[in-house]
């Protein structure tokens, strides 16, 4: 039987300064999953497409290292980032692993707005089929909230910070002043 469980955050982030340029930010999607995400644990694939390797869970005895390809697109002012694909490192006892990651941003009149959720559905492994699996699904879903916890605090930091730092370095400058 196949283990299943979820988590979501929401994100309602007042904005001090410089709120009416969020929307600009967030265009620069690459600036933004780099603040959004630890950069050393990150690897641009392209315009879109990154891989993520997780921070390495520990889960009774396992120990479980997820590795994401994730895309974003941007449209209406909105930044999505979805999980495209998912595997485990480190752990060849999971033969049938999904997990699903659908985040956006938004800017608004007072800040950032934004959504994060996630799911897992995951084989029960051998070396857990004694623990009941509502124990193996609580703690996941345990898990997973941590881990969009953990995104939320640095939305809540490094993403601002980074967004500060972009205002200071002024807008670009125009076509009609470049030439």
């Amino acid at each position: 039987m196949p283990l299943a469980f979820s988590a979501s955050q929401q994100l309602q982030l007042r904005v001090a300064q410089g709120r009416e340029r969020l929307a600009d930010y967030l265009s620069h999607e690459q600036r933004v999953v780099h603040a959004l995400l630890d950069p050393r644990q990150l690897q641009t694939l392209g315009a879109d497409r990154y891989r993520y390797t997780v921070t390495p869970l520990q889960v009774f005895q396992l120990r479980i290292e997820p590795v994401v390809e994730l895309r974003t697109h941007h449209h209406g002012g909105r930044l999505e980032l979805q999980a495209q694909d998912c595997h485990l490192e480190g752990l060849g006892l999971v033969d049938d692993f999904e997990l699903s990651l659908d985040a956006w941003l938004v800017a608004t009149g007072e800040g950032l707005s934004g959504q994060a959720t996630l799911a897992v559905r995951v084989s029960q492994p051998p070396l857990l089929r004694l623990i009941p699996a509502r124990v193996l699904e609580a703690t996941g879903q345990s898990l997973l909230a941590g881990i969009l916890l953990g995104i939320k605090t640095r939305v809540g930091q490094q993403l601002l910070a980074d967004f500060e730092q972009w205002c200071q370095q002024g807008p670009p400058p125009t076509p009609a002043a470049a030439a």
